[in-house]
Formats: C-alpha cells, structure tokens, sequence
C-alpha cells in the first residue's frame, strides 16, 4: 500500500471511545487526508472486512471486539469560503474536534454553534446526529458537506435537503448509514445574529456573570460552564454524554403525565406533540446516581450512563435497558438511546 497511512491489527480501541471500553479492532488506520482514501479502501477490499469509520468516540458504545477495518478520521483544516460584514462561510475538516472548531468561530465573532459548546466529537460526526443543544441544532447552520462512498470511492456533496434532518437523525443514520465517509463540513455563521438564550439555564448563568446583553462569547462560556457543572468529564469518568433523545409524546398523554406526576417539563414541538426532558424522567423514576458495580448513572445528571472503570459495553447496555423499562412502566413512554451501539 503505497501511503503513509499504517495500517495496524488487533488494535485497542479503550483510548478511541469516550465511554473508556477496552475493545479491539481487527484493522486499524488513522486518516488525516482525504488523498489517501482510495488506498485505505483498497486494502480493506483486500481484507475483505467491513469498515467502520470512528471520528472522536464520543457518541458510541463498544459491546465487543470489532471485527472490523477500523478507521479513524482525523481529516482536518478549516477554510474559509466567504466573508463579509455580515455572515462567514465556512468549510471544515470532518476529523476537527468540535469544541475545537466553535472556539475558532467564537473567538472571530461567527456566531451560531455557540451553543453547541463543549459538545464532545469531531466535525463530521455532527451532521450525522444532527447535533443539538440549548435551543440549536446543526442544520441551523449547515450549509453542505462532502463525502465519499465506502465502496466506489466517489465523491458526491450532500445539501441541507439530502441530508433529511429530524431530531438527532438524519439520511445518514437510515438510508445512507455506513455507506460514506464525510471529509468535511460547511457551515454558514452569522456576525450580526441575535444570540439564543432562551433554553434552559443559560440567561440564568448569564445573569450570575452581571451580562444583561451578551454576545456570542458570553453564550458561549455560559454554556461551558453549565455543561462542566452537569456533565463529567470523560477523560476522568467514562461516558457518552447524553444516552437518551428526548422523546417527544402526544400532547393527551403530556396533559395525562401532568395530572399524575408533578413537575414534569415540556416544550411544544408542534400543535400535537411535546418534547420532554428524558433526565427528568430517569429522575423521577429513581435512577439519579445508581450503581451497580462499574456502571452506574451519574449523580448529577440522570441522562448520563458511567463507567467507573474496567466496565464492558454488555454491562453498560443492560443498565440503558433497565432503565428504559423502568421509565416506560411509570410514565409510558419507551425512551431511544442516543448513543450507537456497536458490534
């Protein structure tokens, strides 16, 4: 294989994925330009193994070894396309960590994925989950991205439209999941937005700092700290961040759940459905800070599954499970993981 790419077997993935789940892969390569694409997928024609494309981790659960061509995107680089008094367009790299990008975007007055501080994995990763939080999505922003078809190497550009955005969904987790590798990801960020402050504990947080009209900067480091304070750190206590989506219920079961259980939150989502907080849910059934040998939920943030160390994927998806018959029991409602569980 004529490349600088090294191709490696039986390769530990524990330091690959957030949850900290020691697994390993059959084949491992790590990619840092789209250039040597066509020669990693023809050695892994040649090894006539399925390829699995990894980008920060952050968002998976390992349950075994993966017998697997396993290659991590590390393509990185952020361009940008247009600039004016009024908005930036921006092309970047899809294996740049997102946190990454979003300071470089704060920090030069784009505003947009401010919001979306702190949120762990890379840049490729966000389109596919349609990544969101604190009242902002990806597809807020986006504008196209470039990907690459696993099979026949071919390049092809996928707009808003392609891409079919839902909540935390998009083509590529249904009729197009595991058939491209994105390269990179263009964004169109605003200079002259109103900034978003309505969602949750940020004008709080805001209001602590003696900010009455914040900029994108202060959203930004209001986000950080209300996400450090709630969500543990990976590199000290495994996990994924948010395990479940948020379901969104019928508004005659919402009203239902409301008489039974006080205090159950809710944001309308259209004339018919209501969006609810899956934490609160863990919460009130009873699962805030369980443990059970190296798995547990955290503390602080029922929405959040841990590793306390040496826990197995097994271990970590039998506790989502249980806790998804819990809540369905007491509430009727059947949470989805948001995390990828792979095998």
């Amino acid at each position: 294989m004529e490349s600088h790419v090294q191709i490696l077997e039986n390769y530990s993935l524990r330091q690959h994925n957030t949850f900290g789940i020691e697994a390993t892969a059959s084949h491992f390569a790590a990619l840092d330009r789209k250039e040597d694409l066509l020669d990693v997928l023809e050695y892994r024609h040649k090894l006539n193994e399925e390829l699995f494309i990894l980008g920060g981790g952050s968002n998976i659960l390992l349950l075994d070894n993966l017998r697997k061509f396993v290659v991590k995107n590390e393509i990185g680089g952020i361009e940008v396309l247009h600039e004016d008094a009024y908005e930036a367009i921006v092309r970047v790299g899809a294996g740049t960590v997102w946190h990454q990008f979003v300071m470089h975007a704060v920090s030069r007055g784009w505003g947009g994925v401010e919001n979306l501080s702190l949120i762990p994995g890379t840049v490729g990763a966000s389109p596919i989950q349609n990544i969101g939080a604190y009242g902002v999505e990806i597809k807020d922003v986006f504008v196209e991205l470039e990907a690459v078809n696993l099979e026949n190497g071919t390049t092809t550009i996928f707009d808003h439209q392609s891409c079919a955005f839902g909540y935390r969904y998009s083509v590529f987790k249904a009729a197009e999941k595991d058939k491209w590798i994105i390269t990179s990801v263009t964004f169109r960020l605003g200079k002259s937005r109103e900034v978003n402050t309505s969602y949750g504990d940020i004008r709080k947080i805001l209001g602590e700092m003696g900010i009455t009209r914040p900029g994108i900067a202060d959203v930004s480091r209001a986000v950080v700290q209300i996400r450090s304070s709630k969500l543990p750190d990976p590199a000290v206590l495994g996990n994924a961040g948010s395990f479940f989506k948020n379901p969104e219920i019928e508004a005659d079961l919402y009203h239902e759940l409301q008489q039974e259980f006080e205090g159950i939150p809710g944001y309308p989502v259209d004339g018919t459905r209501i969006k609810v907080p899956a934490g609160g849910l863990i919460e009130k059934a009873g699962w805030k800070g369980y443990r059970d040998g190296n798995v547990g939920v955290h503390e602080r943030q029922a929405l959040v599954l841990v590793n306390y160390g040496g826990a197995t994927g097994l271990e970590i998806s039998n506790l989502a499970e249980r806790i998804q018959q819990s809540v369905e029991e007491k509430f009727r409602i059947r949470l989805s993981p948001e995390v990828n569980f792979i095998r």
